[in-house]
Formats: structure tokens, sequence, C-alpha cells
């Protein structure tokens, strides 16, 4: 992980707000998992409401429900998997 998770704020619409260690923020849009399988219990939008960092910087809800740091930063960021995870290379002086 690059960057850790810092921050959360639940918007409206099921959007969440984000914030990262290295200043990284945006909005995440978790609307079209809604209802859908482990998501179900996200109709009832209070449920939604309770997101949170978890133990290991994951994306939370009631320990039964997480998102990975690493795909959220992702997400807001607009970054390949592939740009991502590229190691650094090494650079002479």
């Amino acid at each position: 992980m690059k960057a850790s998770l810092i921050n959360v704020e639940v918007k409206e619409n099921y959007l969440i707000h984000l914030t990262f260690s290295d200043g990284l923020e945006g909005d995440v849009d978790l609307s079209e998992h809604v209802g859908k399988g482990v998501f179900s219990k996200w109709s009832d939008y209070q449920h939604f409401r309770a997101a949170r960092i978890g133990e290991f910087g994951e994306l939370v809800w009631d320990g039964e429900l997480d998102f990975c740091p690493d795909s959220l930063y992702m997400e807001v960021s607009g970054q390949s998997p592939e740009v991502y995870f590229q190691k650094p290379t090494e650079q002479h002086a």
C-alpha cells in the first residue's frame, strides 16, 4: 500500500469521500453495488452510513464487508493496477 486511508466521509446517494495520507482525495460511487449479494444490507442506508476505516486501513462496514485501500486509491486517482503497483526504478546521479 502506497498511501494510507486517513478519512472517510459518507455523502448522499452512496458516495463516499476519501482522503489519503499523500493528500489525494476524491469521491467513490458505490451505488452500483447496492442490493446485490453481500451488498444487500446497503439497501438500508443507515447501514451504509456506518462506513469506517478498519484496523488494517481498509474501508469497512461492521467487520463483514471491506474494500482494500489500494483499490480505492486506484479508483480515486484513475491509475491502472500496472501503474499503481509499478516498482520504482533505480536512478543514478
